[in-house]
């Protein structure tokens, strides 16, 4: 190519030519850089599957004690489903190894559905073989649909400064109808059935609807409390007015309720109650994929379709 005669014409040609080298040199660097994040990924998916221990894969011999955690807001979905917990006591259970079962409870409660199947499927348990009791042991915190699980177990024990109770049922909301008439927004809602837009935000509340909710929280209420004193017997302090008002207590008071047995950690009620020191851990693992999602950060992401989808009748 014959160089310009124009000095300000070749000038731009030069420019030219450098952005093109720039432009291949920082696509080339992503491309490295693309190549890097997928080796990294693949990587941490073998690291992930090379950790993943079956208790059953162990082929363990000994006695021992079965843990399984019970962490975080028991809902569908979550680390405390009811699907999750159960699968590892099922598999806990049909161990012929293992000598007991510990739920290491840490949960500030969630679906009253969820925590009851696992409530039934403690004493299904309890009722096949009384020869491999359950114990519930709280950590931080063993409130409302944590402790009605724990209420199924033969023993419960928590830590003097644990946070035990809180039996009751709340439901939470919004009202949003002063809100719309500033904005000058109309509400339009179309429905067959007299109840169907039930309690709905964006309207004035109904008397007759808010009587209707309060007698559906009293009655799962009542299902809470004939549960837990199912669960606990004569153990409890029934004396105390505030036992089933959803007052939260600590493990040291709920010990003098009744609400838990001894206090002592999950390590302490194997060696000093069961007589096992071997604690092996039979909760239901994530995924590889799952695990991987949660150090990229998508567990955000998850734990906000899991608020999207509802949930908002809880045990607290």
């Amino acid at each position: 190519m014959e160089r310009p005669d124009d000095p300000k014409e070749w000038r731009l040609i030069e420019k030219m030519l450098m952005k093109t080298l720039d432009e291949r040199k920082t696509a080339r660097r992503w491309g490295i850089f693309f190549k890097l994040l997928t080796f990294a990924y693949l990587l941490a998916v073998l690291v992930l599957f090379a950790g993943r221990v079956d208790p059953k894969a162990l082929e363990i011999t000994e006695p021992h004690v079965a843990l399984i955690e019970v962490a975080g807001v028991i809902a569908a979905g979550e680390d405390a489903s009811a699907d999750r917990v159960i699968t590892s006591l099922r598999r806990a259970h049909e161990e012929v190894n293992v000598k007991a079962i510990i739920l290491r409870i840490n949960s500030p409660g969630g679906s009253p559905v969820q925590a009851g199947y696992i409530y039934d499927e403690i004493k299904r348990l309890q009722a096949l073989d009384a020869e491999k009791p359950i114990y519930a042991v709280i950590v931080d915190i063993g409130a409302s649909g944590g402790y009605y699980i724990a209420a199924a177990a033969d023993e419960i024990y928590a830590d003097k400064a644990s946070l035990v109770g809180s039996i009751g049922v709340t439901a939470a909301g919004f009202g949003f109808v002063e809100t719309l008439d500033k904005l000058g927004i109309e509400r339009r809602n179309y429905t067959s059935g007299e109840h169907k837009s039930f309690l709905d935000p964006f309207q004035p509340e109904d008397p007759e609807e808010v009587a209707i909710w309060e007698e559906v929280l009293a009655t799962t209420h009542q299902q809470f409390i004939e549960q837990v004193k199912l669960g606990r017997g004569d153990k409890l302090e029934t004396s105390n007015p505030l036992l089933f008002s959803g007052v939260v207590w600590t493990g040291e008071q709920a010990q003098d309720l009744g609400l838990v047995d001894g206090l002592g950690s999950s390590s302490y009620v194997a060696r000093e109650v069961i007589g096992v020191e071997e604690l092996i851990d039979y909760s239901m693992q994530k995924s590889p994929f799952e695990e991987l999602l949660g150090e990229l950060g998508a567990s955000f992401g998850g734990g906000l379709i899991t608020g999207l989808k509802g949930g908002w009748w809880e045990l607290r």
